[in-house]
């Protein structure tokens, strides 16, 4: 047996990757998706072949129309697997501070985003599901002390 054939069996895992985007006044961006209940941050799956720094730079690309270039890892959450869904690997990139002239240049596809807004912490918390709030916090939190976090299903390890 090949190197190569031992990696194809070895097991497959969803990733997505993700931005935290702040304004001065500390608020995050959020954005709702038209294709679910719950807001979300900006990003989104990684694609085959793809980093998950890239995926996240596209996402920001084409999710709100700017080019940006996001700084370091914030989060590393593994969500179990759940019905419909098999378990994955999320991250959550540091995204820094929108200008005002960036923020004025955001353009949303119509067809996929309804809305964004700058939440504050309850804000948020009232807008994303359970898991993402508490990948959200975990991140402002990291972006503060400096550090990174590792989560399972949103909680620390």
């Amino acid at each position: 047996m090949t190197d190569d054939d031992f990696t194809a069996t070895l097991p497959r895992k969803r990733m997505g990757a993700g931005v935290l985007l702040s304004d001065g006044q500390g608020r995050v961006l959020l954005v709702e998706p038209t294709y679910k209940d719950h807001w979300e941050i900006p990003g989104g799956a990684v694609e085959a072949d793809e980093s998950p720094y890239t995926a996240v730079v596209r996402e920001i690309e084409e999710e709100l129309g700017l080019s940006l270039r996001p700084g370091r890892l914030l989060v590393t959450d593994w969500v179990p697997p759940r019905p419909g869904r098999t378990e994955g690997l999320m991250l959550v990139f540091d995204g820094g501070i929108l200008t005002r002239e960036q923020t004025a240049r955001i353009r949303l596809p119509a067809a996929e985003l309804r809305g964004w807004a700058w939440c504050t912490e309850q804000e948020a918390a009232e807008r994303l599901s359970g898991l993402l709030a508490r990948r959200i916090v975990a991140a402002v939190r990291a972006r503060a002390a400096n550090t990174a976090a590792y989560l399972e299903n949103g909680f620390a390890r």
